[in-house]
């Protein structure tokens, strides 16, 4: 079941073109790393005493949710445009050594989705519930590894036009504390512009958090 969402005419759309050129691409997503600087965020998500890791989820997926472009999805062959885009992420088993994927729909605040995510990975038993939908947003946290660059396992389906987002181990970096984060798009619906638009928006977020 998904949330709701428009059908797009292709016919009328401006980037159809765009879409249909980068659709047929052999490889029609690109991965964009950058350094944010989590100083205040970090700070005030200790204040709050909540998870880096869920305040992390809910940060990147509530500003990709400000971006039309991040979006947009393919569904039985159509282009749509979802209102709303959900959470996915991964969580370790710390027992196994084994990470399970959780879905935790978005909130309108930072401590209610803290709360309930937090709340839903420790209640899942499962590593996987089936298969994400499309109107999520995948979260992969590597807080292990201060990267400066990361590639993804590809499925080989073109049309999953799913966003992937990572962040790597925070440090510190000219008195500042700074994070390596990771966003793969798929190029029919997501420029490098957009990206720039995602980063500009996700830092002025972590500064005024």
């Amino acid at each position: 079941m998904y949330g709701r969402y428009k059908v797009i005419d292709e016919k009328t759309w401006e980037r159809a073109m765009h879409c249909k050129v980068f659709r047929n691409s052999i490889e029609p997503s690109f991965c964009v790393t950058f350094e944010a600087d989590i100083t205040n965020f970090r700070r005030v998500v200790k204040e709050k005493k909540l998870s880096f890791t869920m305040a992390m989820v809910y940060a990147v997926c509530k500003c990709a949710n400000e971006i039309e472009e991040f979006r947009y999805r393919f569904l039985d062959g159509k282009v749509v445009l979802f209102d709303r885009i959900d959470t996915a992420f991964t969580y370790l088993n710390k027992d196994t050594g084994l990470f399970k994927v959780v879905n935790v729909p978005m909130k309108d605040s930072m401590e209610d989705y803290c709360r309930l995510a937090l709340k839903t990975a420790d209640e899942q038993k499962e590593y996987f519930t089936g298969p994400l939908g499309n109107d999520v947003f995948q979260c992969s946290p590597m807080p292990w590894v201060t990267y400066t660059h990361i590639s993804h396992t590809i499925s080989g389906n073109k049309d999953n036009a799913t966003p992937l987002f990572d962040w790597g181990k925070y440090y510190e970096k000219n008195g500042r504390t700074v994070i390596p984060v990771s966003v793969q798009v798929h190029h029919s619906f997501v420029d490098g512009l957009h990206v720039g638009k995602y980063a500009e928006k996700l830092q002025k977020y972590f500064d005024e958090f």
